[in-house]
């Protein structure tokens, strides 16, 4: 919230008693987003995408339902069918009416694919510039194991 927005709440919004938000400079880049600070559905979406590619979830298995899936995660069931609606959408699991969704053919290794590309393009980048900080020879994390 730029300094005039957040004069502009505090006259305008906030209630009595209630101090202004802090300026925040808005040319600053945004902070890299952590996993936490990653939306819900998103969160879910890697969990089962993760369970698929371990076999917890085999091809042509049934996934939990929605409300099931939500009960033992806490989750709002309306989260988890978004983050189910995105497996649909890409292909990844079968719609039978009725019955539930079924982990398709190829998915494991479909999301094994991508999360590997994710991981070399976007994560491994970051975690060799922190080591190359931090002196760290990838030989030596070899040895450890």
């Amino acid at each position: 919230m730029g300094t005039l927005r957040a004069a502009l709440y505090y006259v305008t919004d906030a209630p009595y008693g209630v101090p202004p938000p802090p300026a925040e400079d808005e040319t600053d880049d945004p902070a890299p987003m952590t996993q936490q600070s990653r939306p819900v559905y998103l969160r879910l979406r890697d969990q089962i995408a993760a369970a698929i590619i371990d076999g917890d979830y085999a091809e042509g298995e049934m996934l939990p339902s929605v409300r099931a899936f939500a009960a033992e995660q806490g989750a709002n069931p309306l989260t988890v069918a978004k983050a189910y609606q995105q497996f649909q959408t890409d292909g990844l699991v079968e719609v039978q009416r009725g019955v539930g969704m079924y982990v398709v053919a190829g998915a494991a290794e479909r999301l094994r694919r991508n999360e590997r590309a994710q991981f070399l393009t976007e994560e491994w980048p970051e975690l060799r510039a922190r080591m190359n900080r931090l002196g760290i020879d990838p030989a030596e994390l070899l040895e450890r194991g």
